[in-house]
């Protein structure tokens, strides 16, 4: 069921664009990453679906209700942004019941839905503290109750996490998952962290200067990018210039050594240029066993990540990083070695630009 529709978004400040035709439908329930680099247009997005600002062209609708120009009270919408902005002088309880005290509901209402909101985040014994006396992932757990408190349709996540230390960022985020699941709203996260977006969202939408590049599940976007800009921005990823030799065949020739992809090169013709992608844990050495594509190496360097390694080999004059897990009894080759690499026809990407 779509609850939430942005048609032909755009938005300008003077003569600068900063989002464009952007199209999405949002299913009820749905927990939807917004992913880009600074400045791509995510936030203003995200600002735009709250209120606070106006597309310049487009429409968006709630449940079928257009409430493109309605003010952000006038819309039902929970914002958590990425200061905690949690109010100093209250308690936290007083910071989770507020909106609800705007709304006039009475004591009842809001002492019960407080408390519901405290067992959610599982800070029922910090009720009467005061923010300054919370740990940071404490105090974006209330601002998340406070966005909930108020049973918004779609709740709105701007980077909330940006301000935390690594260990909890990734406990935090679990945590939001978790409670947006028990509470079955529709959420909107904003992040430049691909890892972040990749592990707790249904659907990513990729944006790279003002435009959608792509919109798919965290699976569909890193193992089929569509663009070059999402190939190198999720992931780590091999690029590289080729040369298309039977487009019938898939065959495609990297400084002259002929290898096989998957994708459909029907629209090319043999001598066209085309951009490729490889996902270094998609290569591994051809006595593994893997007999497609087997191509002569040279190790160039080798690099120890903890649990995986990473070989740096040159193929021709071009070089890539290969990726194995590690353990304990791995042999590795010796830098300046000569070897064999190989990998699956379905792991060279043809880029569409």
């Amino acid at each position: 069921m779509i609850h939430l529709t942005l048609s032909n978004i755009s938005k300008e400040y003077g003569s600068t664009t900063v989002v464009q035709d952007f199209n999405l439908e949002v299913e009820k329930g749905e927990f939807v990453s917004f992913l880009g680099p600074s400045g791509c247009g995510k936030t203003t997005t995200l600002r735009m679906v709250a209120g606070f600002e106006i597309p310049t062209t487009g429409t968006i609708t709630m449940d079928g209700l257009d409430i493109t120009k309605n003010a952000p009270n006038q819309r039902n919408v929970g914002m958590i942004f990425q200061a905690y902005a949690l109010f100093p002088n209250m308690t936290v309880a007083q910071n989770i019941g507020f909106g609800l005290q705007i709304r006039r509901e009475s004591k009842s209402v809001i002492k019960q839905r407080v408390e519901e909101m405290l067992a959610l985040i599982r800070l029922e014994q910090h009720a009467d503290k005061y923010p300054f006396q919370l740990s940071g992932g404490q105090q974006q757990r209330v601002a998340l109750a406070r966005a909930l408190a108020n049973q918004p349709q779609v709740l709105l996540l701007d980077e909330p996490l940006s301000a935390l230390d690594a260990k909890i960022r990734v406990q935090l985020r679990a945590e939001i998952r978790a409670i947006q699941r028990k509470t079955g709203i529709t959420a909107i996260f904003v992040t430049h962290d691909q890892e972040e977006a990749l592990s707790i969202s249904d659907r990513v939408v990729v944006m790279y200067e003002g435009k959608m590049e792509q919109v798919g599940t965290p699976f569909e976007i890193y193992n089929f990018p569509q663009t070059a800009f999402v190939a190198n921005f999720v992931g780590t990823l091999n690029t590289a210039a080729a040369e298309v030799t039977d487009p019938s065949k898939g065959l495609i020739s990297i400084d002259g050594i002929q290898i096989e992809s998957a994708e459909d090169l029907k629209d090319k013709q043999n001598g066209d240029k085309v951009n490729i992608a490889i996902r270094p844990e998609r290569f591994s050495f051809a006595s593994d066993g893997k007999k497609a594509n087997v191509m002569d190496c040279r190790i160039e360097n080798i690099t120890f990540l903890g649990s995986v390694v990473r070989i740096r080999v040159s193929i021709g004059d071009t070089k890539f990083n290969m990726d194995t897990f590690n353990n304990p009894f791995l042999e590795l080759p010796k830098i300046g070695d000569t070897s064999q690499v190989t990998c699956s026809r379905e792991a060279v990407l043809v880029l569409k630009n």
